[in-house]
């Protein structure tokens, strides 16, 4: 039971021990702004670490809220309860500061998993700029009542029931429910982020993400033993050391790791550049191979002794040949200016003939295709051969990932159009890639096949992205993988 206890009777030793403890709860609160003061300095272009930094600063300040109210035997009641509502800032734009980083993380991770559809579309609806906006106009009004009667009214001398050490407690207002309400939605976003770690592709800020919201889920619950005198602040100040000790690791972790994957990816980059050199000197005897077999096709098929199969097996050589010859001319141009050229072209014939091209290979490993498209036609800005190509390269790779055993020999590409974007399906019954490869498989040189130089998907990559696209793996398993192509029809001008 409390009670109330007059300052007088207070023996000077117990007010020195309340002045410590006093003491003790805001240097406590220190810890939080000092890690993140050092973090800052170290990670400077993190966006993230600029999220980290300022959620620390409202954690201390939240913790030196709670301190002044074991300055009773200091401070008057009056500055008591004027820092009190002062620092109460602390607690009450920690909510936004969890959704700021949120935002942050989203933004920038803006590739996520496919197959959790419902929940990309909700939380990309949940974390954005004018919820955020939102979040702070209510935060500042929920600060402001604060500072009236209706939220806090004034102070009482409390002690807790399982000591004799007296403090101040806020006498709180009618509105203070409100506030209650208000500090609970805390949980709510926690979930939210928590959710948005599982849609997140990059498995170093998904583990980080969802690590993140476990923690401060569980501060936020010691935190809100502070709403009764009965356990005082010592809980949530203990809470702290942990969350900031366990969260500072966390994302040094964090950094440390994508550091170390950015320097695998230049280190193997060197290797491609390196490739691409060789690759230079390689077109030339490309190409005159090349016209060696087109000459030779040419000549047979002008023979009276051919069938219409063989004409047909002529057929495709030449156009294979043709196929080669513009592959090479491309690569030798795009090495000159590092650019390729665009123009309008139908996306339908390029996976047709892909498909074409993929035959030998699709019958040899008695593996089926199909193809729906229901958008006639389908126009983009493409370098046709480069698509072609691209098409070709993940045929192969599907075809080479489906096991010897396997019953389902499929492979399925399906065509949508999504905000001006051509959106293409293309799933396959392969043995599936773990989803901490999902990322790595398209860099170069990360092969996961005995035999594999690691090309085919970096080199897919490559080519949409320079289509102003992009291409990821959306969903994988035992049973499969389903990779999502994503083209804008209007190149350039779909970034406008």
């Amino acid at each position: 039971m409390h009670v109330l206890i007059s300052k007088n009777v207070l023996s000077n030793d117990q007010g020195v021990i309340i002045t410590v403890i006093g003491l003790l709860i805001c240097t406590i609160g220190l810890i939080p702004i000092v890690l993140a003061i050092n973090i800052k300095k170290i990670y400077r272009e993190s966006k993230l670490s600029r999220g980290l930094f300022f959620y620390m600063i409202f954690i201390t300040v939240w913790q030196i809220d709670i301190g002044v109210l074991y300055f009773n035997e200091v401070w008057s009641e009056k500055t008591v309860l004027f820092l009190f509502k002062l620092f109460r800032i602390g607690p009450t734009f920690a909510v936004v500061m969890i959704f700021y980083i949120a935002y942050l993380i989203l933004e920038g991770e803006p590739t996520t998993q496919g197959n959790h559809k419902w929940l990309n579309r909700n939380i990309k609806k949940l974390f954005n700029k004018k919820i955020l906006n939102l979040l702070i106009t209510l935060s500042s009004i929920i600060y402001l009542i604060n500072w009236t009667d209706l939220g806090i009214s004034g102070l009482e001398l409390r002690t807790g029931s399982y000591s004799s050490i007296s403090f101040y407690f806020p006498a709180y207002g009618p509105f203070h429910l409100i506030y209650i309400l208000y500090e609970a939605s805390f949980i709510f976003i926690l979930i939210s982020v928590y959710l948005l770690s599982k849609t997140i592709v990059n498995t170093f800020m998904m583990n980080f993400v969802n690590i993140f919201s476990i923690y401060s889920l569980l501060l936020f619950f010691t935190g809100f033993l502070n709403f009764s005198p009965e356990t005082g602040a010592v809980s949530s100040s203990i809470a702290v050391i942990i969350f900031c000790t366990l969260i500072m690791f966390e994302f040094v972790k964090l950094n440390n790791n994508m550091k170390l994957d950015y320097y695998q990816l230049m280190q193997r980059q060197m290797k491609l550049d390196y490739t691409g050199s060789l690759a230079a000197s390689l077109i030339h005897e490309v190409k005159n191979t090349n016209q060696i077999i087109k000459g030779f096709s040419k000549m047979l098929d002008k023979s009276d002794y051919m069938t219409e199969r063989d004409r047909g097996s002529v057929d495709m050589i030449l156009r294979s040949s043709e196929h080669l010859g513009k592959l090479a001319d491309n690569y030798k141009e795009y090495m000159k200016t590092s650019k390729i050229e665009l123009k309008i072209d139908d996306v339908e014939s390029v996976i047709n003939n892909a498909i074409d091209f993929s035959q030998e290979i699709l019958n040899e490993n008695q593996v089926k295709i199909e193809f729906t498209n229901h958008y006639k036609p389908l126009k983009a800005f493409i370098n046709k051969t480069y698509l072609e190509q691209v098409f070709i390269n993940l045929i192969k790779n599907s075809v080479e990932a489906i096991p010897a055993n396997r019953e389902s020999r499929k492979i399925s590409i399906k065509t949508e159009i999504v905000d001006n974007n051509i959106v293409i399906h293309f799933s396959d019954t392969g043995k599936g890639i773990h989803i901490e490869n999902w990322k790595s498989v398209f860099d170069p040189f990360m092969s996961f096949k005995d035999k594999g130089m690691g090309l085919g998907l970096p080199f897919v990559k490559k080519m949409i992205i320079e289509h102003l696209g992009n291409v990821y793996i959306v969903e994988s398993s035992p049973e499969g993988t389903r990779f999502l192509i994503e083209i804008p029809q209007n190149g350039i001008l779909n970034m406008q």
